[in-house]
């Protein structure tokens, strides 16, 4: 197959390309910079139709990852450029799509987890999940940004008129992988440094998929025909953070992780130029389509996970 990733230079694109190239298909990747990548790279501004237009035209599937980075704080500007970059992108490549003579067969949109509610009471899968937080007494309102960038997101792709393309829309959880600088290279880095305690109280639910089940998970949406529309790509435990972090300390092997308040998040995520939702916000969400669809995970639990990861990564000795 001849796959095109927009936006596809970040870690998620270079798990992507790695094993689709691994597979021998022909992996396309559009950024905003050229590149010096193992697989070809094409610039675009991901705003309008140009050159790149093409590559769309007579690929098989189309992964879109563009957007710009929320790992900021959110002042008034950068809310504006991470919900307008995801807007225009994503817009964009509905166009070519659009105008494209042969079509690619399936497009994965990316979206995410936030989109559903902060809560505690029940899981959220795609049928019965809370989208968003307008009623919600608990939910921190600085969170609502996200929910609305996600809603805007979904509702962007929605409006492409795409008769012969399948659309599906990925709410991701953190996706877990051992590459450097990734979530889980973060999170084993604090913990060895003895602050991987509960944040906050600890009951806020962490939802997370394994890389490879990502990647294993987009492969059995692009084969599964039927499936369109949105669908939770996580792993089918969450569970309290504080659980969460203590299994990361024991697979890791840290007797001591120091507790932080959410006081302390937030001076620490000041100084860092980030946000305390990643860390604060209750995401409870379970793969509700891809369980019924028959989707069956190499990494089910979070104790499983850990060991694979710490096992695969850089740090660890051979």
């Amino acid at each position: 197959m001849k796959i095109v990733i927009p936006g596809g230079t970040g870690q998620l694109g270079h798990l992507l390309a790695r094993h689709y190239t691994a597979q021998g298909h022909e992996v396309v990747i559009l950024s905003r910079s050229a590149r010096d990548l193992p697989w070809k790279t094409v610039v675009w501004d991901a705003k309008n139709q140009g050159d790149w237009s093409a590559e769309i035209d007579g690929a098989d599937v189309v992964i879109n990852l563009a957007g710009r980075s929320v790992n900021c704080r959110y002042n008034a500007e950068n809310q504006r450029l991470i919900k307008q970059s995801r807007i225009d992108s994503t817009h964009a490549i509905g166009i070519a799509i659009q105008n494209a003579s042969a079509p690619p067969k399936v497009w994965l949109q990316a979206s995410t987890a936030t989109i559903y509610a902060h809560r505690f009471d029940a899981p959220n899968d795609e049928a019965t999940g809370i989208i968003g937080d307008e009623h919600n007494p608990n939910a921190d309102p600085k969170w609502a940004f996200s929910i609305d960038v996600a809603k805007s997101w979904e509702a962007t792709a929605n409006a492409a008129d795409l008769p012969n393309t399948r659309l599906v829309l990925l709410r991701a959880a953190m996706v877990m992988s051992p590459d450097k600088d990734g979530v889980f290279d973060v999170l084993l880095g604090l913990t060895r440094k003895g602050l991987g305690g509960r944040n906050g109280n600890g009951q806020q639910y962490i939802s997370w998929i394994h890389g490879q089940d990502f990647v294993r998970a987009l492969d059995f949406l692009i084969e599964t025909e039927d499936i369109k529309g949105a669908v939770n790509l996580a792993a089918p435990a969450p569970l309290p953070n504080k659980d969460f972090m203590r299994i990361l300390r024991e697979t890791a092997r840290v007797p001591i992780g120091l507790p932080a308040t959410k006081w302390m998040l937030e001076i620490g995520a000041f100084f860092m130029a980030t946000e305390t939702e990643l860390l604060l916000k209750s995401r409870r969400v379970v793969p509700g389509r891809l369980l019924e669809e028959g989707f069956v995970f190499d990494f089910p639990d979070w104790a499983g996970t850990c060991k694979d990861l710490l096992h695969h990564h850089p740090s660890t000795e051979v």
